[in-house]
């Protein structure tokens, strides 16, 4: 399944910022992380860049890991719920560098406002296609992080790189243990 161009930033977006959510290493903690977010997912619109505006941000995690990792018709309830919270009203848009593409509230609406209808409208598509599967939980026994699987065989177990290392060492190290 491939998902549209903005459907699937929105998505990385949200993991993304979901994942930066760990106790031993918050990468979501000054005003600068929430800057290289906002330029790394090319957000548009109002940015206040200020710790008021990330500390609205960093509360967003836990509603958009309860969304990323809901079962279906629990994810329609979520998205209903955000879409109408921030008087959602899609209408075609285009800006550099994107050529047409949704956008659902106001570009003078607060960043969190636009990152929770973004992800909400992109879950829609993820919905609509029951593609929940695309999402899930890190297969590493000690990571908390959020999968977003957009592999064609979807073979994607690991939120990171970092886990997926460590587990491919722990798993060679398995295996020499056994056959020596």
């Amino acid at each position: 399944m491939t998902f549209a161009h903005d459907t699937e930033m929105s998505l990385q977006a949200a993991v993304t910022l979901v994942n930066t959510e760990d106790p031993a290493d918050d990468t979501l903690a000054t005003v600068a992380d929430l800057q290289r977010f906002y330029d790394e997912f090319s957000y548009t619109g109002r940015h206040d860049a200020d710790r008021a505006e990330l500390d609205t941000i960093r509360t967003l995690r836990t509603r958009l890991r309860e969304l990323l990792t809901a079962e279906r018709d629990d994810a329609v309830d979520l998205v209903n719920t955000m879409l109408r919270e921030g008087r959602a009203l899609p209408q075609l848009v285009r800006h550099e560098p994107f050529d047409w593409h949704l956008h659902a509230v106001d570009n003078e609406a607060p960043l969190a406002t636009r990152i929770l209808v973004e992800t909400a409208m992109a879950m829609i598509d993820v919905i609509r296609a029951d593609e929940m599967s695309r999402l899930g939980h890190c297969a590493d026994e000690d990571c908390n992080g959020v999968v977003l699987d957009l592999s064609r065989n979807r073979s994607r177990r690991f939120c990171s790189t970092p886990c997926g290392n460590r587990n491919a060492v722990a798993a060679y190290r398995a295996r020499q243990a056994t056959a020596g």
